[in-house]
Formats: structure tokens, C-alpha cells, sequence
């Protein structure tokens, strides 16, 4: 089949690993959540569900974006052999086509670190930090390059259960990003003392991994690890003892996931000082942000930050001549 100027492509892991760049996506991310969004241009996310099998659906219309789309990761838990895949169908605003299928596997650790990056641009004090990591995983491993990326790293301290791999993970901290970095044996240990708090990596038995009491006065945190309402990651006492709660999905984080759902059920008000990551960068929680002594950015995810960096990709790749012509053509109902 001949592909024709308006056939879709594909972006591998591969190609999208190729022409990403740390400042190009939080800067990205940072001028659409800047930006006015009606709820309807960027929807929850969606579950469909039966049995052991499920489908999540995240969607997002960007403005001002030539693309659009949403990003679909499934799997069955039964007798399938275990994994999951993660497509970003984009769609072209300029021909109403389909325009790409991207592998969105690396693209989803790369945009939720830019995202929390994003955040802690606007949130942490302009200075150089010490950096505590809880968790030594991909997300772990992405948030440290995406910081590194608008603060400077003075030091990097890691913890995760197993002492092979937060030594890996040290030694390619250092490597990587010229900044010293060093594996501990406990959580509190790696907080001591640290600037800005990473929770990358919620607890095997869901109870929380970080308390507030832990933390030093003017420390910046950012959790990632609980997303939905099974998931535990930060204590209650983290949530009261935090003055300014940045959240990249108000509602979602705020109902939707286990620390803030017992932070409720434990009577702490927390409502009062939520903003949404749009309010951050509107700038309509300024005043809030000048008084915060102790802020956090908690995070779901979102199809906006899915299709933001999407589209980067897609547009650098496209210009590299790495995105790969499919021989298809999808039928146009008109």
C-alpha cells in the first residue's frame, strides 16, 4: 500500500527516549497549565472494568495545540501473561486525521516527572538543594533528571527496601548528573536534613512511608506514589503539616486517592489550601504561594500532560526523521 502525506505514523520508546528534552517538556507543560481550560477539554479519567480485565482512558484537548487525544493503557490480571502496553493516539486539528500512535511507556514517566518538575519550579525556593528520594524505580529515576533540570542538586539521598538498588540508583545519580547521591537504610534517614522530598514509591502494605514530623521546616514535598484510593504513600501528619497543597487534578487527588481520603477521615481540613496545578500557574493562588512555608505538589496524572508532551515528541521526531510512516489510511466519515 502507498502511504500517503496524511497516513499516521508511529513514535517508538526508542525515538521518543531520542529527542526529548527536560526543558522543552516542563516549559511546554507550564504554558498549558497556564492557560484557561474548560473541565470539558480535559475530563477525568475513565476505568472500564469486568472481571480481571480493565481499560483506562485519559483525554485531553491542549489549547492552542495542533494535536489532540487521549492515552489508553489496558490489561487482563487473569490468565494472560502479565504486563501492560500504553498507546497516545493524537489526532491532527488541521486535517481532522489521525496523526500518530505513540508508544507512551517511557512517555508517561516523562511526563509525570516534568509535570511534578513543572510544579516544583513554581513552588520550591530558588536556591540549591539537598534532595531525598524515597523509591528507586523509573519514576524515581526521571524526577531526579527532571529537578536537576530547575534546581541546582547539592546532594541526592535515596532509599528503597533493597540496598542493590538504591546503590544503582546512587551511583547512576552521580554518573549521570555530576551531583553526589548516596543509598541509606531507612526513609527517615534520607529525609533528614533534605531541602525538597521525593515519595516515588508508595509502601508494599499501603501505609504511609513519609511523616511529617520527618521533615525539616521549609521543605518542599512531591508525591507521586498514591493515585487512587488503595494507595498510601504520605502520613496524615504530612498532609496537616502542609500550607499550600498543589495538586496537578484537584478533585481527583483530593477524592480520589488513600492519603488524602484518611487525611479526611481523620477530621484534617485540607480543602481550604488545595489549588490546582493551573491555579499555580495562572498565577491565581499567588498570594497563598508567597505565604507557604511548607507546600506540597501531589499528583495523579492527567491526559493533559499525556498529550502536551505527546505532541513535542511527535513534532521533534517528525523533524528527525524518526517517526516511523504507517502503510494505512483510515476511512473519513463525511
Amino acid at each position: 500500500m502507498t502511504v500517503n502525506s496524511q497516513s499516521p505514523v508511529f513514535v517508538s520508546s526508542a525515538a521518543a527516549q531520542e529527542v526529548f528534552r527536560w526543558k522543552d517538556a516542563i516549559a511546554a507543560l507550564q504554558a498549558a497549565y497556564g492557560q484557561h481550560l474548560p473541565a470539558r477539554a480535559t475530563p477525568p479519567r475513565t476505568v472500564a472494568s469486568l472481571e480481571k480485565t480493565w481499560l483506562r482512558t485519559l483525554p485531553a484537548i491542549p489549547a492552542g495545540g495542533r494535536y489532540f487525544g487521549a492515552k489508553l493503557m489496558g490489561s487482563n490480571m487473569g490468565d494472560a501473561p502479565p504486563g501492560i502496553e500504553y498507546v497516545i493516539v493524537l489526532f491532527d486539528r488541521t486535517t481532522n486525521r489521525i496523526a500518530a500512535f505513540i508508544d507512551a511507556n517511557l512517555v508517561t514517566g516523562f511526563r509525570t516527572a516534568a509535570t511534578s518538575a513543572a510544579a516544583l519550579d513554581r513552588i520550591a525556593p530558588q536556591k540549591p538543594a539537598r534532595l531525598a528520594v524515597i523509591g528507586s524505580g523509573l519514576e524515581a529515576s526521571m524526577h531526579i533528571r527532571a529537578f536537576a533540570s530547575v534546581r541546582e542538586l547539592t546532594e541526592i539521598v535515596v532509599f528503597s527496601p533493597t540496598p542493590e538498588r538504591r546503590e544503582a540508583f546512587a551511583a547512576a545519580a552521580t554518573r549521570d548528573l555530576g551531583v553526589p547521591a548516596r543509598g541509606v537504610g531507612s526513609a527517615q534517614e534520607a529525609v533528614e536534613g533534605a531541602d525538597i522530598v521525593l515519595t516515588a514509591a508508595r509502601s508494599r502494605d499501603e501505609k504511609p512511608i513519609l511523616f511529617g514530623d520527618w521533615l525539616k521546616s521549609g521543605a518542599t514535598v512531591v508525591s507521586i506514589g498514591s493515585t487512587i484510593p488503595e494507595q498510601r504513600e504520605i502520613d496524615i501528619s504530612v498532609v496537616e503539616r502542609s500550607d499550600l497543597i498543589i495538586c496537578d487534578t484537584l478533585e481527583e487527588v483530593l477524592e480520589e486517592t488513600g492519603d488524602m481520603l484518611a487525611a479526611h477521615t481523620a477530621g484534617i481540613e485540607f480543602r481550604h489550601k488545595a489549588f490546582s496545578l493551573s491555579d499555580l500557574m495562572s498565577g491565581a493562588c499567588s498570594e497563598q504561594l508567597k505565604q507557604a512555608k511548607a507546600p506540597m505538589f501531589k499528583s495523579v496524572g492527567g491526559g493533559l500532560q499525556d498529550i502536551v508532551v505527546a505532541e513535542l515528541i511527535l513534532t521533534k521526531a517528525l523533524e528527525a526523521g524518526l517517526a516511523t510512516p504507517l502503510p494505512i489510511d483510515f476511512e473519513t466519515k463525511r
